[in-house]
């Protein structure tokens, strides 16, 4: 059975940094397309960013530049380095691994 854990979220204050990670167990990481989720208080779950086996990246517009996608194929981990972070990024952030594997998610609260 193939299960995703997010760890890394936390309060931060605008302008910090954080790392998530998302370990799998159960299977390789290395036969799936990783992708990164958010849903704010209020708002739909949206997409934000995913990295394909062979490595490509690809990103929400509103936060390429101050995120960054990686997997270590090693570690079976996918992480989300999350920088300059504003107040609209506060969300719960969850991985999956592409097309039906979800974790339960981390939160993110970006607050003075």
């Amino acid at each position: 059975q193939v299960q995703l854990v997010e760890s890394g979220g936390g309060l931060v204050q605008p302008g910090g940094s954080l790392r998530l990670s998302c370990a799998i167990s159960g299977s390789s990481i290395s036969m799936y397309n990783m992708g990164w989720y958010r849903q704010a208080p209020g708002k739909p779950r949206e997409w934000v960013a995913d990295i394909l086996s062979e490595g490509t990246t690809n990103y929400l517009p509103s936060v390429k530049g101050r995120f960054i996608i990686s997997r270590d194929n090693a570690k079976e981990t996918v992480y989300l380095q999350l920088t300059d972070l504003k107040p609209e990024d506060t969300a719960v952030y969850t991985c999956r691994a592409y097309p039906g594997y979800w974790g339960q998610g981390t939160k993110v609260t970006v607050s003075a």
